[in-house]
């Protein structure tokens, strides 16, 4: 970092160029970090050993959990980083205080500072998905199995607006540049239906798909551009403001896009045929930029799509994808100006495991294997069992280095960079530390001696 400091000072590079070497730095250097976890069982934070001090609160390591039957979905407010939202298959919602773990020599365990509980009033059924609204951290959308998409407040977690679409809804996705607030939900039906915020219709849908959509992402640079992927295969591409809607859609054996191969369109193919994968997408997300799109699918494939062509750009990421479940999955893309030129790397929910590929090259960069059995223990009132572990959502923390994982098992883990010069002031601190310590004992040992010796000096007169 100082010789980037040092090269900035000269000149030699800007400071964009500064960020960009130094995100991505970080960025290599993410490790878990189990210091930090989540316990949902209350609304203060406390540290782990004062858990396992107080026997009442039942501290063994095992039984911390966000959520007790497991965690769907979580998201990160855009805007500051501070906040997280957990969605639990029990119906629950919860708002986390992330400011609250940071900066701590010990391990801290963080709990909700506000939780929805199930209740006639709230979803009934697991949430499915979450997003904070683009524009204010003070609201977030929430969707579940229970056909319901509500709109909450931060503030006080009480739901402003609900619409039920008599259906179950996969995800959920509002654009964080339009002007408009619509929200394009994925549903069993074979539509993508519109919610207007600002209306509060939701009557609109985009006919299109053959079965059930699974996956929605707005375009972040045309407000106006939708992406879905559905249980049918394919991948499409919407534009709200035509009468027919559907612009195209993506074909996995097209690697030349509208272009053709002489630039002009020549062999290009229909963009009304074709599938982007021999099975299921569940799973749709666009690159910060806009230039391309991403989509994952139950024929266990991740593919690339370059957006100024509709080309498959053919990044092969290996046999080692694994997918297979019906709900939604995302891939989570790190913001491009944390990847060195060139690339662009993408986080990928494995089962038991999470992945990190440079989505252009398809190289596995890293891989982080899950702690602890492949199948977890459900505890709680309404079921008792055992399921399999999976990674079930991933977060971004805007304005830091920082990954958020949700499970099944009901932790929420975090991953944070650790550098050299993070090592070196953690020794540094533990040092002072120490150094206090020991000239504290110091000080009280100094003391014992003079009292003892002022009691030697006394004469003692025996009568």
């Amino acid at each position: 970092m100082d010789s980037q400091l040092f090269a900035r000072a000269l000149g030699n590079i800007g400071p964009e160029a500064v960020q960009r070497i130094e995100l991505s730095r970080r960025l290599r250097a993410i490790q878990p970090t189990p210091e930090i976890e989540f316990d949902g069982r209350g609304s203060q934070l406390t540290t782990i050993d004062s858990v396992q001090k107080d026997g009442q609160r039942g501290g063994t390591k095992d039984e911390i959990r966000a959520h007790r039957a497991g965690v769907n979905c979580i998201a990160i407010d855009p805007f500051e980083g501070r906040h997280l939202i957990s969605g639990g298959a029990e119906a629950s919602v919860k708002l986390w205080d992330l400011a609250t773990a940071e900066n701590s020599q010990h391990k801290f365990i963080n709990r909700p500072t506000a939780v929805v509980e199930k209740s006639p009033s709230s979803h009934q059924y697991g949430i499915n998905h979450l997003c904070f609204y683009p524009f204010d951290s003070l609201a977030f959308i929430s969707s579940s199995y229970d056909h319901k998409l509500k709109v909450y407040s931060t503030e006080n977690m009480t739901a402003s607006a609900t619409f039920d679409l008599e259906s179950v809804i996969y995800s959920h996705s509002l654009s964080p540049i339009a002007n408009h607030l619509l929200v394009a939900c994925a549903t069993q039906h074979a539509a993508v239906r519109l919610v207007d915020l600002r209306s509060g219709a939701s009557t609109h849908s985009l006919a299109g798909h053959q079965r059930a959509v699974l996956s929605v992402a707005w375009s972040p640079h045309e407000e106006y551009i939708l992406a879905s992927g559905g249980s049918d295969g394919t991948a499409r591409l919407w534009d709200i403001r035509r009468s027919s809607n559907s612009l195209g859609v993506l074909d996995l054996e097209d690697s030349v896009g509208i272009l053709g191969e002489d630039g002009l369109g020549k062999n290009a193919r229909d963009r009304n045929h074709g599938k982007a994968h021999t099975d299921a997408v569940n799973g749709v997300v666009w690159t910060d930029d806009g230039k391309y799109l991403v989509t994952a699918g139950h024929d266990e494939r991740v593919r690339v799509w370059d957006m100024s062509t509709g080309a498959n750009a053919l990044s092969h990421f290996g046999p080692i994808i694994k997918n297979n479940h019906l709900s939604t999955l995302l891939p989570l893309l790190a913001p491009s100006n944390a990847s060195e030129p060139g690339k662009q790397v993408m986080f990928y929910p494995n089962r038991k495991e999470i992945l990190i590929f440079d989505i252009f090259g398809g190289s596995l960069l890293k891989r982080f294997r899950l702690p602890g059995v492949a199948a977890a223990p459900i505890r709680g009132s309404a079921a008792q069992g055992n399921f399999r572990n999976r990674t079930t959502s991933l977060a971004w923390r805007a304005g830091d280095v920082g990954l958020y994982s949700a499970h099944s098992d009901g932790v929420i883990r975090v991953w944070l960079p650790v550098t050299p010069e993070d090592v070196d002031a953690d020794k540094d601190e533990a040092q002072e530390a120490n150094g206090d310590e020991d000239e504290s004992r110091k000080r009280k040992r100094d003391a014992l001696e003079e009292i003892f010796r002022d009691l030697t000096r006394q004469k003692i007169t025996f009568t």
